[in-house]
């Protein structure tokens, strides 16, 4: 008799408007559960100081992007605040037949299109406590100038329209205590298969 075969993993999307902690989320997710990867988008936005190509996205050029949609190579792509972003179809095919549960974190024009290609996914809405909240974690963060700033939070209200959307909304007013809630829900999710 073979082995087992593998379970298919799931398909895990995170949205929610900048700074209200969608990194620090999978941070904590990640070292909670080994099943859980992390897709790596791509992006033509620059390079944050502290980001490495590879491990916080794949950083391309424009024309390498657009030659990759032209590919076919992403489950979803968006422009978002003048860049583009994009996930890859292939690996996040590969990780999940190898049996791993794969979150993505993409905005909610990404989420839209992924719930087109993939109903199956389990859509998850991060919200901030308060707006208010929201921008003191952006000014606290001290990566954009006062416009940017401003056009962002602008973003930050437009996305949290589309809350409603998502199969479910966590509130992060503590990373670890959002955290666990996020764990619970894939918990059930995994365990109603």
């Amino acid at each position: 008799m073979g082995a087992p075969a593998l379970s298919r993993g799931l398909l895990i999307v995170l949205s929610g408007p900048g700074a209200v902690g969608k990194d620090t989320m999978i941070g904590l997710l990640r070292k909670r559960d080994p099943r859980l990867r992390y897709s790596i988008s791509y992006t033509t936005r620059p390079r944050r100081e502290y980001e490495v190509d590879g491990v916080h996205y794949s950083f391309v050029d424009e024309s390498t992007f657009r030659r990759l949609i032209a590919e076919g190579e992403f489950l979803e792509h968006a422009s978002v605040g003048g860049y583009l972003y994009g996930t890859s179809a292939r690996r996040v095919e590969e990780m999940q037949d190898a049996g791993d549960d794969v979150i993505l974190k993409i905005d909610v024009q990404g989420a839209e299109q992924v719930r087109r290609r993939r109903p199956d996914g389990i859509f998850i809405f991060l919200a901030p406590p308060s707006m208010d909240e929201l921008l003191r974690r952006r000014r606290e963060r001290g990566t954009e100038d006062r416009e940017v700033m401003a056009a962002r939070q602008r973003l930050a209200e437009v996305e949290m329209s589309f809350a409603d959307r998502y199969d479910y909304v966590v509130v992060n007013d503590d990373a670890e205590r959002a955290a666990g809630e996020v764990e619970e829900i894939l918990e059930r999710c995994r365990s109603s298969r």
